[in-house]
């Protein structure tokens, strides 16, 4: 059996990769590993349980808290919530640990299993192993210890989870935003009615794309990473821009009133600014990853904030963070951690503090955004390749090198294996959007060809 967990979970395709039994097996051997954080005489572990909208979350979350209450655990089952508000609401109950069935961005017929430790933060690798060690014994004859009788698992609905959610939201914003018409695509995924009544509740006029889930539809054509839709309802509604989540609201990318994406990166340079003003970004630092635009961090330099590099991954952003205390930290791809009020990265806040700087200053997302000179970057996904070999074969590095020394400082390579699928990502930058595309594309043939 290879690594079960991947970098955000365990996922696959449900009833195919990720079937009703290992989700059982799972979480049978996570309550094995997670509630002993909080064992002691008397206590009686808790966990939260979540999931998205797609159909094949109901049968993962029946197999999930069977397991969960066959191995003595009692199950808050707080229905279809994002993420982070799974987390928020495991580290504000105070549970042994959470459980959310998402797989994210992903189409439908994918799913996958996050589980979250005491406080709603994201497992590390040492975690991981140990619960894939105990399902791996399981499988090969060991037997649970069970309880039985009074000694099983309790299982109920935590209707307040919503409400106790968006509460939480509207506290920490800084400023009300009354007077902002804004588009929310929720992709008709977990955040379809938190997300609205959020931004409803802090003052804004909310027209919503993609929030009638039918467990089918998420992520098709919409959300993140479909932005056309929604770019075309921000024109059309004449708001004052448009925010999009993915499948589980874990990530949220923007459209100015002109229809012109703002990213990540500029979501991070807008917020990074909007801390330091208030005083708030601690250690005058801000945390990302490899991935980034070179204009991000030109930028971050040019206000005087320093710019602290990381592997690709939001967890590798959240460890960074949590190791030195720094506030604020995210990814291109709009995951983005404000540490203070949020465990891991939370779209549905990320857009209201966006919102709120906007309300704030009375500038347009467009004028914050231009903080950031965003330089012409080209990724070229390579598929059906050994991405194992990236770092280790000649040719290939010897390309890279000389693709570097091309661009000299002006620009940048990157080539990564992903870490969901079988393909290898070729980044490069450049002052010209038709270099970076020549460099990508000779790049990406030499990665077929050797590591085809």
């Amino acid at each position: 059996m290879g690594r079960l967990f991947g970098t955000d979970g365990v996922r696959g395709m449900a009833n195919a990769d990720l079937t009703a039994e290992l989700a059982l097996g799972l979480s049978v051997a996570a309550a094995h590993v997670l509630a002993e954080a909080g064992s002691f005489a008397g206590h009686r572990p808790v966990a939260v349980v979540g999931r998205d909208p797609r159909a094949s979350g109901e049968f993962l979350e029946a197999a999930v808290v069977a397991g969960l209450a066959s191995a003595g655990v009692d199950v808050l089952r707080v229905g279809v919530l994002p993420t982070p508000a799974v987390a928020y609401l495991t580290g504000a109950l105070g549970a042994d640990f959470g459980v959310m069935l998402s797989a994210s961005h992903n189409a439908m017929p994918d799913n996958g299993v996050k589980f979250l430790a005491r406080g709603g933060h994201k497992l590390d690798d040492v975690l991981e192993d140990r619960i894939e060690s105990v399902y791996a014994e399981h499988r090969t004859g060991a037997p649970w210890n069970r309880p039985t009788g009074g000694g099983v698992g309790r299982v109920k609905d935590y209707d307040q989870g919503f409400d106790q959610y968006v509460a939480h939201l509207i506290g920490v914003l800084p400023n009300r935003l009354d007077g902002l018409k804004i588009v929310l695509d929720e992709a008709h995924g977990a955040a379809s009615w938190v997300s609205p009544e959020a931004f409803s509740r802090a003052g804004a006029e909310v027209v919503t794309i993609g929030a009638q889930p039918d467990g089918l539809n998420i992520n098709d054509g919409c959300g993140s990473t479909h932005l056309d839709l929604l770019k075309a309802a921000v024109v059309e509604h004449g708001a004052h821009f448009g925010i999009a989540h993915d499948g589980d609201a874990d990530r949220c990318l923007a459209i100015d009133a002109t229809g012109e994406e703002v990213d990540g990166d500029q979501i991070l340079s807008i917020l990074a600014l909007a801390l330091r003003d208030r005083g708030a970004l601690r250690e005058n630092t801000v945390v990302a990853t490899v991935m980034s635009n070179l204009g991000f961090k030109l930028a971050m330099e040019r206000e005087g904030i320093t710019f602290v590099e990381t592997a690709v991954g939001d967890r590798y952003v959240l460890e960074a963070m949590k190791e030195h205390g720094y506030a604020l930290g995210g990814e291109q791809s709009g995951h983005v951690i404000v540490l203070d009020h949020a465990t891991t990265g939370d779209g549905t806040l990320t857009g209201l503090l966006v919102a709120a700087r906007v309300a704030e200053t009375g500038r347009s997302l467009a004028e914050l955004a231009s903080v950031m000179n965003r330089l012409p970057q080209v990724l070229v996904n390579v598929p059906d390749v050994d991405k194992s070999r990236v770092d280790s074969t000649p040719e290939l590095l010897a390309a890279v090198a000389e693709a570097e020394a091309e661009l000299g400082g002006t620009g940048r390579v990157l080539l990564r294996p992903s870490g969901t699928e079988p393909l290898v990502r070729v980044m490069v930058e450049a002052a010209d959007i038709d270099h970076a595309r020549a460099v990508a594309a000779r790049l990406a043939d030499v990665v077929k060809s050797t590591l085809g």
